[in-house]
């Protein structure tokens, strides 16, 4: 199944939470393909992937028709596969503005790899652009990490309305499959806005919650993911429950 990781805000741990739930999920045997969606690749320079070496990527699959299946690169993650980001993901809305379907260039991009991957996570950048959208349209779910700040949860209101009103527009059927609180650090801010998350989204909201970790602030500089750079720290255990929430929930989109 195809999960973006979505948020029109930046700093709210999107790149994060899309490389460890991508690594957490091909640490149970399952082939997981990682999509860099953001003009500013930071999951392709977390995985070492430097700037000059970011072609073929998904820019050259989505915008000059380059087979994905070449474009494609293996990580250090046993059963992790990367497709790299590019700056010219910052030219999609203007490059396919006069394309007929423009919306579903991923969607058929990635058809199939479907059959290669049981899941496929795509690391989306803040905002709206056409790139987004396309990761909405081709999405099966949609995650949704938020801080817990008030600006952050009032934002959040808007981003779920917005979304639903696209996939009605487009009649896309991503669904929202949690959001997931990141950064907490058990501050009496934090604390307070965890408890109104947990009051207003209930069942949507994951059980798991990302503390503050410096592990994972010091993880991208090395090039590891966090459970090959820090494996017993908090941060690492949590994103192992994250994943397994993640695949429960899942299990049970499937049966709907």
């Amino acid at each position: 199944m195809v999960i973006a990781i979505v948020n029109n805000k930046g700093g709210v741990a999107k790149t994060t939470t899309a490389v460890q739930l991508a690594a957490a999920l091909s640490g149970r045997r399952r082939r997981v393909l990682l999509v860099d969606l953001d003009s500013q690749c930071s999951a392709s320079l977390w995985f070492g992937v430097p700037r000059s070496r970011l072609a073929p990527s998904v820019a050259d699959c989505l915008l000059h028709d380059y087979p994905l299946t070449k474009a494609v690169r293996h990580t250090s993650t046993p059963h992790l596969d990367l497709l790299t980001g590019s700056l010219e993901l910052a030219n999609v809305d203007l490059a396919l503005c006069d394309v007929p379907g423009r919306e579903l260039t991923l969607h058929r991009l990635l058809h199939g790899a479907r059959d290669r991957y049981e899941h496929i996570v795509l690391d989306c950048a803040p905002g709206f652009s056409l790139v987004t959208v396309n990761a909405l349209v081709a999405t099966d779910a949609f995650i949704v990490p938020v801080v817990p700040q008030f600006l952050a949860i009032e934002g959040l209101v808007s981003l779920l309305a917005s979304i639903e009103q696209l996939c009605t527009r487009l009649a896309a059927r991503a669904k929202l499959l949690g959001i997931v609180l990141t950064m907490f650090d058990g501050g009496r801010a934090a604390t307070g806005a965890r408890d109104r998350l947990r009051a207003q989204y209930r069942e949507q909201l994951f059980h798991t919650e990302i503390t503050a970790s410096r592990a994972l602030e010091e993880a991208p500089a090395h090039h590891r993911t966090i459970f090959d750079f820090a494996p017993r720290s908090r941060a690492s255990d949590a994103y192992r429950r994250l994943a397994a929430e993640t695949s429960a929930r899942l299990r049970h989109l499937k049966r709907q």
